[in-house]
């Protein structure tokens, strides 16, 4: 049965990009099977993977509008499928607008290849716009990677709110998987209070071990690769593996 995981916080600079990509490889290496959606215009995830944006013809924008159907648009890797995103992505954003149904566009759009894999990694645009109430409502889980500082502790209350609307209008079996702990300095007290009051205010599950901050994150995808590829047995690396075993 193939689980559609969607990462999403509104807040930019939280590793979910980092987050869709690790987690995809890891999952893809234990044998699983794979597509990564990425759902940001800035195509994040897209560049991370060793792909040029720019160099693409056809990329989820024509998907969600309907040019193409996603089996014409995936791009197999390696170890891993991709729906790849370019900057025109931005622009079905405001074609969605005037759409009946918009919220399900890419939810449709998935369904002739959902079965093909195990797992579907939704990377969602730092936004709560109508792309990632997309992604939110194609989803069956939410994997929230939170930065250990207050503003963007602050954020997770307005994806709680989104979240919760989604429920009720789009997706009713939306389900909270947990909190990813990222870029995480367990030597600040600061870090360890914002973890434990996601819990206790929230009761959100804060899924272990957190993913320790590393300058690696910052290198590999300059080379298109995952820290799994660039540094396998950093710390980084090893939580990462530890929250995809999680999900097996």
């Amino acid at each position: 049965m193939t689980r559609v995981v969607a990462v999403a916080n509104q807040k930019g600079g939280v590793a979910k990009t980092t987050t869709t990509h690790t987690l995809g490889l890891a999952l893809a290496r234990a044998g699983r099977r794979v597509l990564l959606v990425d759902l940001d215009p800035q195509a994040c995830l897209t560049f991370s993977l060793g792909l040029d944006p720019d160099a693409i013809s056809m990329s989820l924008h024509d998907v969600i509008t309907g040019r193409n159907k996603a089996a014409e648009v995936i791009i197999s890797l390696e170890t891993l499928d991709v729906l790849p995103a370019t900057i025109e992505l931005a622009g079905a954003e405001l074609a969605l607008m005037a759409r009946t149904g918009r919220e399900h566009a890419l939810a449709r759009a998935l369904e002739p290849v959902r079965d093909r894999y195990d797992f579907v990694l939704i990377d969602c645009a730092p936004s709560l716009g109508v792309l990632t109430v997309n992604g939110l409502t194609a989803a069956d889980e939410v994997l929230i990677p939170l930065q250990c500082e207050a503003l963007s502790h602050r954020g997770v209350v307005q994806l709680l709110d989104t979240i919760n609307d989604v429920r009720q209008f789009t997706n009713p079996n939306l389900r909270v998987l947990g909190v990813i702990a990222t870029m995480f300095d367990g030597r600040t007290r600061h870090a360890r209070e914002v973890l434990d009051d996601v819990r206790e205010r929230f009761g959100l599950p804060v899924l272990d071990p957190p993913v320790p901050k590393s300058v690696r994150f910052a290198e590999a995808p300059s080379h298109g690769r995952s820290i799994l590829e660039h540094a396998p047995g950093s710390p980084g690396a090893l939580a990462y593996e530890a929250l995809a075993a999680q999900l097996l």
